[in-house]
């Protein structure tokens, strides 16, 4: 008896280690659960990010640049069944941005950064070929400085960084880093995309369920005058001159931000509660 209530009082205490760790430098939390405004058709207006004390809060629908006012916004799908019951967010070819223009600039310029997404691709539309974003800070112009995350037309998927030295779209300043495992349409997954820290040449690292190991990983040239934009979730930016044609088909349940990456062993022990949270198995 003793043995099984050290063993319980043992597991209580790395799981509140486990939740005060993974709350560190967190600056962005978008959780379909909470924070999230709707009309009666489900609708989704805003999604509030959870970190209070981080001045980029509302992710909002953006009418401008589109024909019929409203139709960027996503569905909310409540109580999914194979997310443990928890709400995800439809996308299809939408976007919500928060307008902080300079929220998340510091990340590419030297801090780092370590992200997170619970995902279900659908078919993407294919309209850009392989870019399809599920979320970006990429700035309108002259070099489309950030970092972003997307999927490719076979629902391979992928993330980069762009420091705003070339405007290539894929080079050595816009590195692609990509799987080349095709995600169902039927599944959900957790991808993580991580950035080291330092203003010289650092790694990208993308992972997939598993925070072990990451399956690709690529060279960044970090430039520290780099100018990044607002964040937009179902797209790569804040791209009113042509809204959704960049944008991504599936449905996001959570969406997570650290202004630092995540050492080797944080990346674990947060894969596995998300994993745990959501019901998504280690095997892809």
């Amino acid at each position: 008896m003793k043995i099984t209530v050290l063993s319980v009082l043992c597991l209580a205490a790395v799981s509140a280690g486990a939740q005060q760790m993974s709350k560190k430098s967190l600056i962005l939390d978008l959780n379909a659960d909470k924070g999230v405004f709707a009309n009666e058709q489900n609708l989704v207006h805003k999604w509030q990010n959870q970190v209070k004390t981080f001045p980029a809060r509302d992710f909002e629908k953006r009418d401008e640049g589109r024909k019929v006012p409203g139709s960027g916004c996503p569905k909310l799908l409540a109580k999914v069944p194979e997310l443990n019951g928890h709400n995800s967010i439809a996308f299809k070819q939408q976007e919500l941005v928060n307008m902080d223009e300079d929220a998340f600039d510091h990340l590419i310029q030297g801090t780092g950064y370590t992200w997170f997404a619970v995902l279900k691709p659908g078919k993407q539309p294919g309209e850009l070929k392989d870019v399809n974003c599920f979320f970006g800070n990429l700035r309108n112009k002259p070099n489309n400085e950030g970092f972003w995350g997307g999927f490719a037309d076979d629902n391979t998927f992928w993330m980069s960084s762009r420091n705003a030295i070339t405007f290539g779209r894929w080079d050595k300043n816009n590195p692609y880093v990509a799987s080349k495992k095709i995600l169902s349409q039927n599944r959900y997954y957790l991808i993580m995309g991580r950035m080291g820290k330092g203003t010289d040449t650092v790694m990208l690292s993308l992972y997939l369920n598993d925070g072990a190991a990451p399956i690709a990983v690529h060279p960044f040239p970090v430039n520290p005058r780099a100018n990044s934009s607002k964040m937009a979730v179902g797209q790569e930016r804040d791209a009113i001159e042509h809204p959704g044609r960049e944008s991504f088909v599936g449905e996001m349940a959570r969406f997570m931000v650290y202004d630092r990456p995540l050492s080797d062993e944080e990346m674990i022990m947060a894969a596995k509660q998300l994993r745990h949270y959501y019901n998504i198995p280690v095997m892809p």
